[in-house]
């Protein structure tokens, strides 16, 4: 299949950097639970236990969020779930801030989750549908792009406010309304995705659309493969992606999902503080290494958005497998020592995971299930991650204060095995087109 070049590629990157902007929020709900928890565990008397619970019911909201913007793609289109997600997230983000009690913060928590959720789906759903093959999984990419941003900013807005009183956690969360605002506003003016529009019977509204976004050529060509593959399609439900010839895709999905978490590198992120406290560094210093990590996170994400359309998807991800469990058995040394290396390994472990792992299975999930099921498959999968996430970070505080530096053995054991899954189970996706890849899918 040869690449569609007729596409405006300033539009289509404007479009889909809206699009993204869904993954700053999750990017800023992500890290801001980091800055704020030595703050939440005076203000809240958090144990362990609570932590981990503050922490982890992000995820349980993002799993509601998930189900329902799965049914508000496929009702009402991808432009008005991304507006929904936004709007919920500003009204979370000032509830938390002026939450009075530990319960009133933890139900506020919950519904950001939700709307991070939302667009933690929708965000890399919309971007796939409107990108031309040559370049989705750059545009896709750009989705963990906005994430990374997100924790850097929110990790450096952190450490700024970390001396301005025992109310700083306030500020940090109330700060997520200027995000989602933003978010909110530009969602607005987004074009609904073409391939939902022709599903919806709406072909000359997807055709203008499609005119925006490149020549008559790509418009041509564009319509025709969609219809292609619109000629299976029947009514969404959930029953149809357990069939069995979808049910492969829909388990390496899930697979693929379940595993970013479980490789562990989310316990770095969003307990840093916590592990710097264990080798007895000062809370100023906690709250820096934050920002390091932010900033190393960001450096390679730039760095897989340049990769993963050259490299190819599979190699991106057995070297991030590869290199967290041999990088995992080096930080358990260095804890245990008392190294100065851990920072340094820390790094390194994030930038492997930046670089491979975080943005290429977003990727994935978004390429590789049929049109016909596409958002309720995508909706499964995420929804995988996110409890997946939850038992991750739930589990972590209690876990690290019986194991200490144990606890990352748990997690190269599981990159080691996510290496066996990756080499066994996926297709490279590159530079094919949806319906292509769809193709390969059924064929595996």
């Amino acid at each position: 299949m040869k690449e569609q070049t007729g596409f405006k590629n300033n539009y289509i990157l404007g479009i889909s950097f809206i699009s993204a902007l869904g993954g700053y929020l999750f990017g800023f709900d992500f890290a801001v639970i980091s800055g704020a928890l030595p703050f939440l565990q005076k203000q809240f008397a958090f144990n362990s236990y609570w932590e981990g619970f503050a922490t982890g019911i992000l995820a349980i909201g993002a799993i509601v969020g998930c189900v329902i913007a799965g049914q508000v793609a496929d009702k009402y289109g991808r432009r008005p779930g991304l507006m929904l997600a936004a709007a919920l997230f500003a009204i979370s983000s000032l509830a938390m801030a002026l939450a009075p009690n530990r319960d009133l913060f933890l139900v506020a928590r919950f519904a950001a989750g939700a709307g991070v959720g939302m667009a933690s789906m929708l965000s890399p759903m919309y971007i796939s549908e409107i990108a031309p093959s040559a370049i989705r999984g750059r545009l896709v990419a750009m989705n963990q792009l906005t994430v990374v941003l997100g924790i850097l900013i929110t990790n450096l807005v952190n450490y700024m406010l970390r001396n301005t009183g025992a109310d700083a956690w306030r500020l940090m969360f109330g700060l997520g309304v200027i995000p989602s605002g933003l978010f909110l506003a530009g969602a607005y003016f987004l074009p609904e995705s073409p391939r939902w529009l022709i599903r919806h019977n709406k072909e000359q509204a997807a055709e203008v659309i499609l005119g925006k976004m490149g020549d008559r050529l790509y418009v041509s060509e564009s319509l025709a493969m969609i219809k292609k593959s619109m000629t299976s399609a029947v009514g969404v439900n959930y029953a149809a992606v357990f069939k069995r010839a979808i049910l492969p895709a829909l388990l390496t999905g899930i697979g693929l999902a379940m595993f970013q978490q479980f490789c562990g590198i989310n316990t770095v992120f969003n307990y840093a503080p916590k592990i710097f406290q264990s080798i007895g560094a000062s809370k100023d210093d906690q709250l820096l290494q934050t920002v390091f990590i932010g900033a190393v996170n960001l450096l390679f994400t730039i760095l897989a958005m340049a990769l993963v359309d050259k490299l190819g998807r599979k190699p991106l991800m057995l070297i991030g497998a590869g290199g967290l469990c041999l990088l995992y058995v080096l930080i358990v040394n260095a804890l245990h020592s008392g190294s100065g290396m851990l920072s340094g390994l820390l790094l390194a472990a994030i930038g492997t995971y930046a670089m491979t792992l975080a943005p290429v299975i977003w990727v994935l999930i978004s390429e590789i299930f049929p049109v016909a099921v596409r958002a309720a498959a995508i909706t499964i999968a995420v929804v995988s991650l996110w409890l997946a996430y939850f038992i991750l970070v739930f589990t972590f505080p209690v876990l690290f204060e019986r194991m200490k530096e144990n606890t990352f053995y748990i997690y190269a054991g599981i990159c080691a095995a996510g290496f066996l899954f990756v080499l066994l189970r996926i297709k490279e996706t590159k530079g094919k087109n949806l319906e292509d890849v769809e193709q390969a899918i059924a064929m595996h």
